[in-house]
């Protein structure tokens, strides 16, 4: 009897194996939602890391990239903030210059830049403003002197063809008409070629690593009137930077701390978030595998073979850059004002 109770007793104590559990995106699928339209250089990106970060998540879940272009990204960063659960299946490439209407308080802004959650960059970005060659318009100096300003295209205030032309005004007094309202950057290169602008900002990215713009540089049918790095591009090695005119034309201090702000846009690069309040573990493994997405050597090549520069920041490091974008005294967001809304 007593034996019979000790092997009760055995069994009743038993540890019993549960069984192992499924990775979280086992048998989901993860959607990019791109806040840009298709062919444009975003969208290369976007499409380029769709296709490889599965492999480094457990669970290998498909993954799918939906278009979601208008306002300069606004759409799909308030969709991406507001409307998609925080589950972590659902990821946004978004545009840089966005927390600037959040710094001057657009009424369209439904998300805080700083409770994003940052997966990371896979480049940081310097921009130029290109115009047809057949204006009159040289260098940054004829249009100072301009008493018409050249027209710019842009798709919304938070797009590089906004804010770069704005800040010539603010920094160096050359002044830039920008229209706004395009649906994205082919269809403002489409309004350059039939005359209804004459200019664009964009990327250095873009410049070299995109059609029509290759071609146009290469074939002279555009110039371009100056670039925001520190220093030139060796490609550029004709054409001045804006840190160069801002010395040159003995810009205010407060002008060149200005510049600093708008520009720290280029460390966002492409930048690519989650909704705000994922579960750590989750922020943590998406984070992870972007990371390892762009140490793929088949990404790489991949990449390499569109002319896409992979010069990365960490999700970590933008969540940082983040806070302190945001965190500007009342000056600087007057002044901020004034850029955007000219």
């Amino acid at each position: 009897m007593n034996r019979c109770i000790f092997v009760l007793a055995l069994v009743l104590v038993s540890p019993v194996t549960a069984p192992a559990q499924a990775p979280f995106y086992q048998d989901k699928t993860l959607r990019f939602v791109a806040g840009y339209g298709p062919g444009s250089i975003d969208d290369s990106w976007t499409r380029l890391i769709a296709r490889y970060l599965g492999k480094y998540i457990p669970g290998n879940p498909n993954i799918v990239v939906q278009n979601m272009p208008g306002a300069a990204a606004m759409i799909a960063a308030n969709y991406v903030y507001k409307v998609a659960k925080p589950d972590g299946l659902t990821l946004g490439g978004i545009r840089a210059g966005l927390y600037f209407d959040q710094l001057v308080g657009r009424k369209e802004v439904q998300f805080d830049w700083t409770k994003f959650t940052w997966l990371g960059t896979p480049t940081q970005v310097e921009q130029i403003i290109y115009i047809r060659a057949n204006t009159p318009y040289k260098t940054i100096q004829d249009v100072r002197k301009a008493t018409v300003p050249p027209k710019c295209g842009a798709t919304g205030t938070a797009s590089t063809g906004y804010y770069t032309g704005n800040l010539l005004e603010e920094t160096l007094g050359a002044k830039f008409n920008t229209l706004t309202g395009y649906k994205d950057g082919p269809e403002v290169d489409l309004a350059v070629e039939r005359e209804e602008v004459q200019c664009r900002g964009i990327s250095l990215e873009t410049l070299f690593g995109r059609e029509p713009l290759v071609s146009w540089f290469k074939n002279g049918f555009v110039r371009v009137l100056i670039q925001t790095g520190k220093k030139r591009d060796p490609r550029l090695a004709d054409v001045p930077t804006i840190w160069e005119l801002m010395n040159e034309y003995k810009t205010p201090e407060a002008g060149k701390r200005l510049a600093t702000i708008v520009l720290a846009v280029g460390q966002f690069g492409r930048p690519f978030v989650s909704s705000p309040g994922l579960p750590p573990d989750r922020a943590k493994l998406l984070q992870s595998a972007f990371k390892k997405t762009l140490t793929d050597p088949d990404f790489q090549a991949q990449a390499k073979e569109r002319k896409l520069d992979i010069d990365p920041v960490a999700g970590d490091e933008l969540e940082k850059l983040a806070r302190e974008v945001i965190a500007q005294p009342a000056d600087v967001v007057e002044r901020m004002k004034r850029l955007l809304e000219k």
